[in-house]
């Protein structure tokens, strides 16, 4: 069998989460339009008994410069991905101009490890715009190869899975045929209450929520399952917006979680949520370990 791992690399916004779950073809890691809303690593696994591999799928955060102690931990994160792995895609938005300064760290990447590049969101842009940024990667030594993708649409991701079956070598098959990720139940519904969180909230308060999933029991007289969770901002102006008029946005955020969360576990929840305020808890090493940021666990 051939079985390796594989780091998934970018900037915010790249599109790494929704290539993860469209490789997996199950939704495993959160996605929304506004930056950084990957905080740790979340492991996709894809196997395929057919042709005998096990690929093992790492998302990162989205590479940026840290401005407070989460977002060291998040680029720790991306750091960390990189040891020990068998090949490296670099994700890259077709929309957004690649600079000096990515092609330096794309190069600087392919001469540790093999890379695959693929430029992403093509559906989003023009042909030629597709070719101008494939064309700025021509000239960067030991890449392995570049591939336009469509996340969104699943185009070329039988390509990508390809190359890199070609980068891999023969192994162990490392989780069962039928495991997706190696992320807690509990772990899940908590990342589903912060992206509906993320795309309801308005622009100042969502990159300060965390959000800690407190009780997560079965009933034993019914299937259904109890979910609290504790949703954690840094101000009370901002405990309000969450809250909203008459507790409007808190129940639209539950309810859409609600709802996916009962997709996901293919049972009734019955879920509830308080809205606590710890002050500059990004810059607090105590309420990051409390919200599963903890450094000691890289």
């Amino acid at each position: 069998m051939k079985s390796g791992f594989v780091a998934i690399i970018g900037k915010p916004n790249a599109g790494k989460s929704t290539l993860l779950n469209a490789l997996i073809k199950q939704k495993i890691s959160i996605v929304s339009w506004r930056p950084q809303t990957t905080r740790n690593r979340i492991t996709g696994i894809l196997t395929n008994k057919d042709k005998d591999f096990q690929l093992v799928f790492l998302d990162t955060p989205g590479l940026h410069t840290p401005k407070n102690e989460l977002g060291i931990f998040m680029q720790n994160v991306v750091k960390k991905s990189l040891l020990g792995i068998d090949a490296v895609v670099y994700v890259a938005d077709a929309g957004r101009e690649l600079d000096d300064k990515d092609i330096e760290y794309i190069a600087a990447l392919a001469g540790q490890h093999r890379v695959v590049v693929i430029v992403n969101k093509t559906d989003e842009v023009t042909p030629d715009k597709v070719m101008s940024e494939i064309s700025k990667l021509k000239n960067i030594e030991k890449l392995e190869s570049v591939i336009p993708t469509s996340a969104t649409k699943g185009s070329n991701l039988d390509v990508l899975v390809d190359e890199l079956l070609k980068l891999i070598g023969d192994g162990v098959q490392y989780y069962p045929d039928d495991m997706i990720t190696d992320r807690t139940t509990r772990f899940l519904v908590g990342e589903i209450i912060r992206e509906k969180a993320l795309k309801s909230l308005s622009q100042e308060v969502p990159h300060g929520i965390g959000v800690e999933v407190t009780k997560f029991s079965e009933r034993k007289a019914s299937e259904i399952v109890d979910i609290n969770a504790d949703i954690i901002c840094e101000k009370q102006s901002h405990k309000a917006i969450i809250i909203g008029r008459d507790g409007a946005m808190l129940k639209r955020i539950l309810t859409a979680a609600r709802i996916e969360m009962e997709h996901l576990l293919e049972t009734k929840v019955f879920l509830t949520a308080h809205v606590k305020v710890k002050e500059d808890w990004r810059d607090n090493v105590s309420a990051l370990n409390q919200l599963g940021y903890d450094k000691s666990e890289l």
